[in-house]
């Protein structure tokens, strides 16, 4: 049974006619057009789909639309000023070529704006844990530890 239901979307309020129980990446991606948020396996253990929900990283996938309901829904689309402008984060990444496919690349960057913005200086072991279940099919890890190292750095400047 469909419902309209009051979403605050990368700062934006949004209302949306749909079934409640939809994930909130069907609805990001299809209803409200936010593509940047990838859909992986559908089940949680890859964070392609990771979105900040007030703060926290979330698998999107696994969330329903009703659960978001009141709560400020942050997508990679929120995070660079302009088209000039990335945000440090997305420029870390970019800089040290923390990507092949970029895939997953979303989700890694939320998670790492989420770790920055809850401990500005995290330990190796903080960096790990917060990215444990964020998974590159095509392995870059090590560039992509490089470029949330390179993060903190531009974040202190």
């Amino acid at each position: 049974m469909a419902a309209t239901l009051k979403l605050n979307v990368n700062g934006h309020e949004s209302s949306v006619t749909t079934d409640p129980d939809r994930t909130l990446l069907e609805v990001l991606r299809e209803d409200l057009q936010l593509t940047g948020t990838k859909y992986g396996c559908g089940e949680g253990a890859c964070a392609a789909c990771t979105v900040l929900i007030d703060g926290k990283p979330t698998r999107s996938c696994q969330t329903s639309v009703s659960e978001a309901v009141g709560a400020a829904i942050s997508t990679i689309e929120s995070l660079a000023a302009d088209e000039q402008h990335l945000h440090p984060v997305q420029q870390a990444f970019l800089d040290e070529r923390a990507f092949q496919c970029g895939y997953c690349t979303a989700g890694m960057i939320m998670a790492t704006v989420a770790l920055l913005r809850s401990k500005p200086n995290p330990t190796e072991a903080e960096t790990l844990q917060a990215m444990n279940g964020h998974i590159c099919r095509c392995c870059t890890y090590p560039r992509i530890l490089s470029a949330i190292h390179r993060s903190i750095e531009l974040a202190q400047r």
